[in-house]
């Protein structure tokens, strides 16, 4: 029956006549670590930062949005976030991850990759001159690993897995040519959280291209006994989207 009900809809959306057209998002910048506390096995393992042992420089992100507005109202988008980021550094005392010990003062290079691959519906409940409101589905794939190397020793932690999220966006108009938008996926449950969420200010160029400057916090994790990780990062993000 759930297969019946996906079907038809998406058949629906793809039937409705397009009145908006697709559309292309791209956002580019540095982003910061603020927090990214690592504890594997979730029970016994040495709980630590991978940004306060191994040191935390900033680095620099591209994600891409591509999606269609039918008849509106209708937004049917994915998206490809993807997060890699490198820490080097001499710890000053043991690590136990992932079943392998890691020596006080030896040089240990730490990999976080969080790779996020999106599908999201949104429904647009105002759309006016003024002021757009949405809310919407997210279903996220997260492609992600933990890795420490040092000299002697090698261990990953991958994951891979299916998230849904709840999806909302806001848009206003504040002046001619100028809005603020927040955007977010987000969900928060009993042994885990993710939020993602854009703040930023928007220059509408023509009714076609506009361009954004703005903050995104990335943040969630998860507490069960085969790991323990929360991470939190700070984007600084510069954009543009195209209407077509």
């Amino acid at each position: 029956m759930k297969k019946l009900i996906y079907t038809a809809l998406v058949i629906s959306l793809l039937a409705v006549p397009l009145q908006a057209g697709p559309f292309l998002d791209l956002e580019t910048g540095p982003v910061f670590t603020g927090l990214n506390d690592v504890r594997i096995p979730g029970r016994y393992g040495t709980r630590f930062s991978l940004p306060g042992v191994l040191g935390n420089e900033p680095w620099y992100f591209i994600r891409a949005r591509a999606g269609w507005t039918i008849k509106e109202q209708h937004n049917l988008y994915i998206l490809a976030a993807p997060l890699k980021i490198d820490y080097e550094g001499r710890p000053s005392g043991f690590i136990f991850f992932k079943n392998r010990l890691f020596f006080p003062y030896t040089p240990i290079r730490g990999t976080f990759k969080f790779n996020s691959w999106r599908l999201t519906y949104r429904y647009d409940i105002v759309k006016n001159d003024k002021i757009e409101f949405g809310i919407g589905l997210t279903g996220k794939i997260r492609e992600a690993y933990i890795r420490l190397d040092s000299l002697n020793t090698k261990t990953t932690r991958p994951d891979l897995g299916f998230v849904p999220l709840i999806t909302i966006r806001l848009q206003w108009m504040f002046v001619p040519n100028f809005s603020f938008v927040m955007d977010a996926d987000w969900l928060v449950g009993p042994v885990g959280r993710a939020e993602d969420i854009l703040f930023a200010f928007q220059y509408h160029i023509n009714k076609n291209v506009l361009v954004k400057a703005g903050y995104r916090i990335l943040e969630g994790g998860a507490d069960n006994s085969k790991v323990y990780t929360f991470s939190l990062f700070h984007y600084a993000v510069f954009g543009t989207t195209v209407m077509f």
